[in-house]
């Protein structure tokens, strides 16, 4: 090309660069025309704007200085959509982010059966499911795993160690160890299976009085889960259950209404204002129990979504005293729409509202931080740090401790 020929090129571009600037400094709107001949898309007041977007995507991946990868282009098209809304809880997920959902929300993935979390070394087991190929090929919690099929993982993501562990049922996978108190390496050699992550885990506490009850998340498993904890927990038999939804994000509301059923019959669950209409959600019948002993739910502010409607239907209907913190405070509804190449887009549809018809919205200041909203909890307990609290053990955990007594003074 003929220097004068890039010069010229070079100057159309600047000056488009500079109707653009001069439009950003001004506090105006860019002005279309100049946008249009940036990058070679004729302006017209008839184009749709996905004519446009088209128009500039193919304008952009045939015309920028070097090779692009289209797919790139085009998920970080479909995130800037999606945040241009403004919601966070509104999102573009790719296709492995979209795969990584759901599985959570199925709680049924092939694997080991470990939670795990990252460590200097590689990936510390936080808990070991005791019906998974992992417990039974002999891994156990705060075991520390370096080394996954012979190759050392210090220093990597944990997505990507967890990628690595993770594989076709049948399969297998070598995972090198450390123990703590033991100073060589060992090495286990783990079938992979099918896994149901566990959302609900119990024990008994206070001299097996009161039942404790931890739901991680509500997952198509949950309700199957709970009443299969409740039923040993019944056999002790108990004078109280504690129900703990501290650190719970949410998860289907369709579990959470499920659940509910065993509470309360054909109840409201939550009323949903969507763009055109309103809908709700109701417990089912023939489903309830009868709960001859008092309930508390522990909350905090990391309980939210599903957990905040779980916890809020209780509290409405009488059943159960919230013991904690504040919750999250989300009141909005999202669903999931599957794209044709196995991306998705996550979309609010809908705001809800409790039974009583409280709207528990978050409001936050200018710098994010937490004003207003959320569920309230009938008795306030801030969790004490100093004391390095361990939920489920009521000898650190203050919260738990406080819910015991509420409990054992109903006697």
């Amino acid at each position: 090309m003929k220097p004068a020929v890039l010069l010229a090129l070079v100057a159309v571009g600047s000056g488009a660069l500079g109707f653009l600037w001069r439009d950003l400094q001004q506090g105006r709107a860019p002005d279309s025309r100049a946008l249009g001949r940036l990058v070679g898309v004729k302006t017209t007041g008839d184009l749709s704007p996905d004519a446009v977007f088209k128009a500039a995507f193919r304008q952009i991946e045939s015309s920028y200085y070097r090779p692009v990868n289209a797919q790139d282009l085009k998920y970080a098209g479909m995130q800037g959509l999606l945040s241009a809304l403004g919601d966070p809880h509104t999102a573009f997920l790719p296709p492995r982010a979209a795969r990584a959902f759901t599985e959570e929300t199925r709680a049924n993935f092939s694997g080991v059966g470990a939670r795990l979390q990252p460590d200097p070394l590689g990936a510390r087991a936080v808990s070991v499911f005791e019906d998974g190929p992992a417990y039974g090929a002999g891994l156990r919690a705060t075991d520390l795993i370096t080394g996954v099929d012979g190759k050392n993982i210090g220093g990597l993501a944990i997505d990507a160690i967890v990628d690595r562990i993770k594989g076709p049922e049948g399969t297998t996978v070598r995972l090198s160890i450390l123990r703590k108190g033991e100073t060589a390496a060992r090495e286990l050699t783990i079938r992979r299976a099918r896994i149901v992550t566990p959302t609900v885990e119990s024990q008994l506490l206070d001299n097996r009085q009161i039942g404790y009850m931890n739901i991680s998340q509500f997952s198509e498993p949950t309700v199957a889960q709970f009443d299969r904890a409740l039923q040993r927990l019944e056999q002790a038999p108990i004078k109280g259950l504690v129900i703990d939804l501290r650190d719970n994000p949410g998860g289907l509301l369709d579990s959470a209404a499920e659940l509910l059923s065993r509470f309360v019959e054909n109840k409201t669950v939550v009323t949903m204002k969507g763009r055109d209409a309103s809908e709700t959600v109701r417990t089912f019948s023939g489903a309830t129990r009868e709960f001859t002993y008092p309930i508390a739910v522990l909350i905090n502010e990391d309980s939210a979504s599903a957990a905040e409607i779980f916890a809020g239907c209780l509290r409405d209907y009488g059943k159960a005293t919230l013991v904690g913190e504040h919750t999250y405070g989300k009141s909005s509804v999202q669903t999931v729409f599957m794209l044709a190449d196995r991306s998705s887009a996550k979309v609010t549809i809908a705001k809800y509202f409790l039974p009583n018809g409280e709207d528990i919205g978050r409001q936050v200041d200018g710098d994010g931080a937490y004003v207003t909203g959320g569920l309230q909890p009938d008795v306030k307990v801030e969790l004490n740090w100093e004391k390095e609290p361990r939920f489920g053990d009521p000898a650190s955990d203050n919260q738990l401790a406080k819910a015991i007594e509420i409990l054992l003074a109903k006697q």
